[in-house]
């Protein structure tokens, strides 16, 4: 099951927005809106953008296409793609497409696909398809689908159907939000690690074990071939003698393989943990896949190399 991850999605309609607040109050993937047609950019993308990457959110960007034809689309696909292209950010851009007076079903549906095709082209990866749930069920078809759904219900505790999908990547479930940091309303979403560009879930994902009376971190070490160290750090334990039945701790995969896994502390740097594990920032790259190696977050699971 992928990891579910709480969201909210902006644009100039959200004002002067606390970054740091919004990461304080637990949201962890913010969605910013770059521009929408013709060539019109957010006139607080690039605040938006430079304070969300300060306050160590996940962050993604979105566009608004108007398009009465393919052509049309497709360049809008490359504006999008000029505008975030410099900019770090490690969600899936999406594309928000909801306006096209006077148009058929089926242009509606080529022009959607000659963007996301487009931007795929650029991108090297696929982009995301945000829609209303009406619209998933009656508009979209499912030469679309290749593209992970960004889904809008409100009212819900999970969408009623994601039509020609299997299942969506993110859920935006209330346009009327209230989050500290951000005056008004605000979208709120729930998104999967599918947005992501490069999931941060470790692989493969560590056991759990539910400690039972009786057990000590050491027992439970011995048995399950690791040590109470790589115990200790994965779970965040304090004090290795003070555990209790019914606690779930996550076991380090790989025993006493090549690698133990480590939960990423809050500031912890790369540099740092590679220092304190005696490895290197190449090798911790290059072992857990690591994009950009100045992002790391609380509570990611890292692969780190034995001594």
């Amino acid at each position: 099951m992928q990891q579910q991850y709480d969201g909210i999605d902006v644009s100039v309609y959200q004002g002067t927005v606390n970054f740091q607040a919004v990461s304080q109050a637990g949201i962890e993937i913010v969605y910013i809106r770059a521009g929408t047609s013709p060539d019109r950019i957010d006139t607080k993308f690039e605040v938006n953008a430079r304070k969300a990457l300060d306050a160590g959110l996940h962050t993604g960007f979105y566009y608004y296409l108007r398009a009465r034809t393919t052509e049309e689309a497709a360049s809008q696909a490359r504006r999008f793609h000029s505008l975030i292209a410099g900019k770090t950010f490690d969600c899936r851009p999406a594309m928000d497409y909801e306006t096209f007076p006077g148009l058929t079903r089926e242009q509606i549906n080529e022009n959607a696909a000659a963007f996301l095709k487009t931007l795929q082209g650029l991108l090297g990866y696929a982009p995301l398809l945000y829609s209303d749930a009406y619209r998933v069920r009656t508009l979209w078809n499912s030469s679309l689908n290749a593209y992970p759904l960004w889904i809008a219900e409100y009212g819900v505790d999970r969408p009623k159907t994601t039509g020609a999908w299997e299942t969506w990547s993110g859920f935006q479930y209330s346009d009327a939000g209230s989050i500290p940091g951000i005056q008004g309303r605000v979208d709120l979403d729930h998104f999967r690690s599918s947005v992501f560009i490069q999931d941060p879930s470790p692989e493969p994902a560590p056991d759990r074990y539910t400690v039972q009376p009786g057990d000590t971190l050491w027992g439970i070490a011995k048995a399950h071939n690791t040590t109470v160290t790589a115990l200790a750090e994965l779970n965040g334990i304090v004090n290795p003698s003070l555990i209790y039945p019914g606690q779930q701790l996550l076991i380090p995969s790989g025993g006493q393989g090549s690698y133990f896994l480590y939960r990423v502390q809050k500031g912890d740097t790369l540099s740092e943990i590679a220092l304190r594990h005696n490895t290197t920032i190449e090798i911790l790259v290059d072992l857990n896949q690591i994009a950009d190696p100045n992002r790391i977050y609380p509570g990611e699971i890292l692969k780190i190399p034995r001594a």
